[in-house]
């Protein structure tokens, strides 16, 4: 029995666009990142119990008891009232999970999927637990042909990845800029432990995805091709998928940036063919 828990904002329990195949995507609460583009900007922070959202819920599917925000979900129609006012970027609606509930969720979905993504937030600011969990899959008869990968950001350290890497199949991760400068404008952060992540997940045969996002007018990977385009190719066979940005779901000052088109994704992808970086995957939409 594994009592070790994490603050979950979401479970899907069958997933096509977290990683390959059909999967049970986990999505923990919390993040070390302040990117303004985030699309999912209420997993950031943690419900300090605040109240503000209680008295603003037009469904009454919030109460306030013994100093806890309490959500109602029979009562919740999901109209996201409390997520958009949230001063912590935070949801009511996270629920504490342990490694033995989300396993007996995995269990129920394991005949239809082909592994779990753990995602967030960012997925290893709740470490212990994803390593417990990933541990628990790969012992567990039922589900050990399960794959087990991470989104993640790349913010964890060398010692966290040494940690996690023995039970972990793989790593998707946002290289959302290539000067410091710029991923501190967009996120709050500089890239340095980032870069050093994406380069040890792929000297180890663990960088699953590498992941650009055309930001038009806000990100600067066509300023500094060269030095991006040497940094990708020296990674090895590593997949780079080109996303594209969209604003919907986010807040602040970029729902007011342009979504980026198929010929921006184009420019930057003939700018990286021209340099030796060929294995590329596209947006499968644009908005």
């Amino acid at each position: 029995m594994n009592s070790r828990c994490a603050s979950v904002s979401k479970v899907i329990p069958f997933s096509c666009v977290d990683g390959p195949g059909s999967r049970l995507a986990l999505f923990l609460q919390g993040c070390n990142l302040r990117c303004k583009n985030c699309h999912n900007p209420w997993t950031m922070g943690r419900c300090n119990d605040c109240g503000e959202c209680v008295p603003q819920c037009p469904h009454q599917a919030l109460s306030f008891s013994d100093g806890n925000v309490v959500w109602h979900a029979e009562a919740c129609e999901q109209c996201d009232t409390c997520l958009q006012m949230c001063p912590q970027q935070a949801t009511p609606m996270a629920q504490t999970m342990s490694v033995d509930e989300v396993l007996r969720q995995i269990r129920k979905a394991s005949l239809f999927i082909e592994g779990v993504t753990v995602s967030g937030g960012e997925a290893t600011t709740q470490l212990p637990f994803v390593v417990d969990l990933f541990t628990a899959v790969k012992a567990d008869p039922q589900l050990r042909s399960l794959t087990c990968l991470v989104d993640s950001n790349g913010l964890l350290s060398e010692t966290g990845w040494q940690k996690l890497l023995p039970v972990c199949d793989g790593v998707m991760l946002d290289l959302k800029a290539w000067d410091s400068e710029c991923h501190i404008a967009l996120t709050g952060r500089d890239n340095a432990q980032i870069k050093r992540s994406i380069t040890l997940l792929a000297q180890r045969g663990k960088l699953a995805e590498l992941r650009l996002l055309v930001i038009p007018g806000q990100v600067d990977y066509l300023l500094h091709i060269d030095s991006l385009a040497a940094f990708i190719g020296q990674l090895g066979n590593v997949p780079l998928r080109l996303n594209a940005f969209h604003a919907h779901g986010v807040y602040g000052e970029a729902k007011s940036w342009p979504s980026a088109t198929p010929q921006e994704v184009e420019t930057l992808a003939q700018a990286l063919r021209e340099r030796g970086v060929t294995e590329l995957i596209f947006p499968a939409l644009y908005l």
